[in-house]
C-alpha cells in the first residue's frame, strides 16, 4: 500500500498475477461501489492466499470489506453486517526466513 492506492500480487506454481486498486468514487449514488484509501505510512506484507480464500466466503453477507493493514501487525478484514454487527478475521503476516 501506497499513496497510489493498494496493489494485490500473487505467485505460485501456476503463475503470477497483480491488481492495482486506486481510489475511487462508486459509480452507485450510495457510494457502494467505491474504493477508499487511508494511510499514515506505506506498507508491504506478506500473507497465506489460503486463509485468506477462507475470509471471502464472508462476502456475500456485506456490501463492503475493510482491509486494516499495518506493519507488524496481523491483517483486519471487516465486513459489516447491516442491523447485525460486524465480522472480523485476523491473519498474521507470513514471515520471511531470511530477514531472521
Amino acid at each position: 500500500m501506497n499513496k497510489e492506492g493498494i496493489k494485490f500480487s500473487v505467485k505460485g506454481d501456476l503463475g503470477t498475477g497483480n491488481i492495482m486498486r486506486k481510489q475511487t468514487k462508486g459509480k452507485k449514488d450510495d457510494g457502494s461501489d467505491s474504493t477508499t484509501v487511508e494511510m499514515e505510512e506505506p506498507v508491504e506484507l506478506t500473507f497465506a492466499l489460503r486463509y485468506l480464500n477462507f475470509f471471502t466466503k464472508a462476502t456475500p453477507l456485506s456490501d463492503k470489506v475493510r482491509l486494516h493493514l499495518s506493519k507488524d501487525v496481523p491483517l483486519m478484514v471487516e465486513y459489516a453486517i447491516e442491523n447485525i454487527g460486524h465480522l472480523r478475521y485476523y491473519l498474521a503476516p507470513k514471515i520471511d526466513d531470511e530477514a531472521a
